[in-house]
């Protein structure tokens, strides 16, 4: 698999922050987000190619009980299933965090689906265009809500977003509202101090959740924690 980092340290966001976890980062994605947090698996894909055999070893060293298969874009690993198989047989809690524009089988206790709204399409010209005929896969969505547990996070920048999130929602009803998170969009510490309690604020007025970023709050903007 084409690996971007592997690292233990605390889920930051949903309903499993803080709980310690091995992140294993895939590289590689098809969405190029304007807000990307991690432009090293997206915009500038870097890492190595890494045998299931290294990360099964990997995962079976961990004390960690959660496993959080993250990228860039999971799904699109074609081995992806075998690696959720080897994180089922070391009997982990296993979390998929995706943009929901993939399907895939795979073994899974919590697909986090992150959807991507207008308000993520990239002012780059040469992918501004494709960015928004794949970011928006509503028969994926479909298919992966109906077979996994899972929760739907939404990436907040202005008040104007709520809006979108409201509208999107109205595609499927069968997403209830305490499946839905929102997060402040933030690279910072002081990105997420400014716009946590307008999200917050949101979030109850609409009975959906709310989720920090525990690792910006904590470290910041760094790679690896």
């Amino acid at each position: 698999m084409f690996i971007s980092e592997i690292y233990e340290s605390f889920q930051g966001e949903g309903p499993f922050a803080p709980t310690p976890s091995l992140f294993i980062r895939t590289s590689g994605c098809n969405l190029r987000c304007s807000f990307c947090d991690t432009p090293f698996t997206s915009w500038n894909p870097e890492g190595s190619q890494v045998r299931l055999q290294e990360l099964a070893e990997r995962v079976a060293a961990s004390a960690a009980p959660h496993i959080v298969l993250t990228g860039g874009e999971p799904m699109l690993a074609p081995e992806l299933t075998e690696l959720t198989e080897i994180c089922r047989k070391a009997d982990k809690f296993i979390t998929i965090e995706t943009a929901g524009t993939v399907d895939r089988s795979v073994e899974c206790d919590l697909m986090s689906i992150s959807p991507k709204m207008k308000n993520s399409t990239p002012d780059d010209a040469s992918w501004s265009k494709r960015h928004e005929e794949t970011r928006h896969q509503p028969a994926v969505i479909r298919s992966l809500i109906g077979r996994y547990n899972s929760i739907l996070k939404f990436v907040i920048d202005t008040v104007s977003d709520i809006d979108d999130v409201i509208a999107y929602l109205a595609e499927f009803p069968e997403v209830t509202a305490d499946t839905v998170w929102l997060m402040p969009q933030a690279r910072t510490q002081e990105e997420l101090r400014a716009k946590s309690e307008m999200v917050k604020t949101a979030a109850s007025e609409h009975g959906f959740r709310f989720s920090s970023r525990l690792h910006i709050e904590k470290f910041g903007n760094v790679r690896g924690v």
